[in-house]
């Protein structure tokens, strides 16, 4: 997943001078997570940005710098720090192409990390990604295979709007098949990871491999579920959610966000709504604990769904 991001930003510095990276650490230290390496020494300091650590300052120039004309790539190190450019994003990256009538784009992407399961604590490990999906005006991704990282990449820098492109702290090194030969994955189009008629597993970033695996285990006992990545919060392809129910006729949404106002609470609602009559049962949502994530390693992955409480949760709720 590293390396897919990693040639996504190289071809579009090559292709485009209007691209620049900035952000904290992108340049001398290569990168929070190694995603930049070598980039300063490649393409110089004009092209890659160190910035001080005022992530309101690193969002705010990004917004000039598209209304500008040129197509910046602003680097926040975790979703958890952009509640300190919550203004700049939702309030003007947002908003200014609406307000203009059009007449001012603002093509930015704000790439940051999400997720718990890394022992950062309570305020580095929250997954915010459904608060930005639900604004309108920007887009959010979030890639779950190196495949899709390289392919949403390519077509957020054809966007002109501004894009929320979150990367999980835990799938970095996630290993995957990448065409050499060029390829995109166009915003908005859920893909099903997995084919099943039993039961449907709705999913996105980490939560997409969280799925797969509770989808292995049920099959042992005879259990085939599909399990759906959404790979785009907003747009969201809810027709391919609806599909999905209707060919399995059950649901489980899973996320790591918190259940209490989960972007996946939206998703149930969402089904229940437009898929009522192929249902059997309620939709189930599956969230995070209602708690500051834990530090300690054992409370922590108790805050996080798992496959067993995945395939606990199906069990106990259709009787499968």
């Amino acid at each position: 997943m590293r390396e897919a991001i990693s040639q996504g930003l190289r071809e579009a510095l090559e292709q485009d001078p209007r691209v620049f990276i900035m952000g904290e650490d992108v340049g001398a230290y290569g990168g929070a997570y190694a995603v930049t390496k070598g980039f300063l020494t490649r393409y110089g300091p004009k092209r890659v940005r160190d910035a001080p650590i005022a992530e309101s300052v690193i969002v705010g120039s990004g917004v000039g710098a598209a209304m500008g004309g040129l197509h910046p790539v602003v680097e926040i190190m975790t979703i958890n720090f952009s509640l300190l450019a919550m203004d700049q994003i939702v309030n003007h990256a947002a908003k200014i192409r609406y307000m203009s009538g059009g007449q001012v784009q603002v093509p930015l992407i704000i790439r940051t990390v999400t997720g718990g399961g890394a022992g950062l604590a309570a305020t580095h490990s929250q997954s915010l990604e459904g608060w930005y999906a639900s604004v309108p005006g920007l887009k959010v991704v979030f890639p779950t295979t190196p495949y899709d990282a390289l392919g949403l990449l390519r077509t957020c820098f054809k966007e002109k709007n501004p894009i929320i492109y979150c990367e999980h702290a835990l799938l970095y090194g996630v290993r995957g098949q990448v065409p050499d030969d060029y390829y995109d994955v166009p915003i908005g189009q859920a893909e099903v990871k997995r084919p099943g008629e039993h039961v449907s597993l709705i999913a996105y970033g980490r939560a997409v491999h969280i799925a797969l695996q509770a989808a292995q285990e049920l099959a042992s006992k005879g259990v085939q579920a599909e399990v759906v990545d959404l790979r785009s919060l907003r747009p969201l392809d809810t027709e391919a959610l609806v599909a999905s129910v209707k060919r399995t006729h059950r649901a489980v949404v899973i996320e790591e966000a918190w259940e209490t106002g989960g972007f996946g609470a939206y998703i149930a609602y969402l089904l229940h709504r437009q898929a009522f009559d192929d249902l059997d049962g309620p939709v189930v949502h599956l969230g995070g604990a209602d708690v500051p994530m834990p530090y300690a390693r054992n409370l922590e992955r108790q805050a996080i769904p798992d496959a067993a409480r995945v395939v606990a949760t199906v069990r106990e709720n259709f009787g499968l």
